[in-house]
């Protein structure tokens, strides 16, 4: 059994950042494949990045440049947040499947995850 556990949320201007941590807890084994989801209100959850098997990190639209994510030796899963605009507005998600590899092709759909955090609230104001 692996927990997620996301923290680092909260308010910010635009123009602001924020760091998102998503701490693993549990059997942790590689392969795996971690990533960032978010869900705003009334939309459905959309993937912010994705971590494959290798370590790549490969972001959604036009996030990447304002989003950078990483990884530490504990497998733990970070997002830098800069550049925040309104629209970053929603609650993060961080998601896991390990022994396991994948590609951003797989990792990108949500069904696929088999352990999922509780979330974190992200509100950015104008």
């Amino acid at each position: 059994q692996v927990h997620l556990v996301e923290s680092g949320g909260g308010s910010a201007q635009a123009g602001g950042s924020l760091r998102l941590s998503c701490v693993a807890s549990g059997n942790i084994y590689w392969p795996y494949c971690m990533g960032w989801f978010r869900q705003a209100p009334g939309k459905e959850r959309e993937v912010v990045v994705i971590i494959d098997s290798k370590g790549i990190a490969t972001y959604a639209g036009s996030l990447e440049g304002r989003f950078t994510a990483s990884q530490d030796n504990a497998k733990n899963l970070y997002l830098r947040m800069d550049s925040l605009k309104p629209e970053d507005t929603a609650t993060y998600y961080c998601a896991a499947r390990y022994r396991t590899y994948c590609t951003y092709g797989i990792g990108a759909e949500m069904a696929w995850y088999n352990y999922w955090g509780q979330g974190t609230q992200v509100t950015v104001s104008s």
